[in-house]
C-alpha cells in the first residue's frame, strides 16, 4: 500500500523559509515525477512544483513560486522536499506533495498524479 505522508508545515512570518518533506512507503518512486500542490481556504488546488524521475532531474515550478521555492528528492529515501523561502501571506494554504501516475513524465496538473499524501498546514502571517 502507497503511502505518503508530509511534515514540516507550520506557522511562520513573511519573509521566513520552511522546508516541506514527503515521504513514500510502498514501492519505490525513482522513475516517477513527484510534485507538490497546495490549496488555500475557498480557492481552488494549485500546482506548485515538479521533479522529474531521478536520472533526469528535470524541475517545473508555478510562475508565483518561481525563484522562491526549490524541489529536490532523495531517491535512497523515497522523499521529496519542498524549500520555501521568502514566504508571503499569499503562500498560506495546505501543502500537498504527490506521485506521478506513470513513469518518466513531469505532470503539472494534479490529473497526472495518482497517490496523494494529507498534506500539511503552512500559515504565514504578514
Amino acid at each position: 500500500q502507497v503511502q505518503l505522508v508530509e511534515s514540516g508545515g507550520g506557522l511562520v512570518q513573511a519573509g521566513d523559509s520552511l522546508r516541506l518533506s514527503c515521504a513514500a512507503s510502498g514501492r519505490t518512486f525513482s522513475t516517477y515525477a513527484m510534485g507538490w500542490f497546495r490549496q488555500a481556504p475557498g480557492k481552488e488546488r494549485e500546482f506548485v512544483a515538479a521533479i522529474s524521475w531521478s536520472g533526469a532531474g528535470v524541475t517545473y515550478y508555478a510562475d508565483s513560486v518561481k525563484g522562491r521555492f526549490t524541489i529536490s528528492r532523495d531517491n535512497a529515501k523515497n522523499t521529496v522536499y519542498l524549500r520555501m523561502n521568502s514566504l508571503k501571506p499569499e503562500d498560506t494554504a495546505v501543502y500537498y506533495c504527490a506521485i506521478a501516475s506513470t513513469p518518466y513524465g513531469l505532470p503539472t496538473h494534479g490529473g497526472g498524479y495518482a497517490y496523494w499524501g494529507q498534506g500539511t498546514q503552512v500559515t504565514v502571517s504578514s
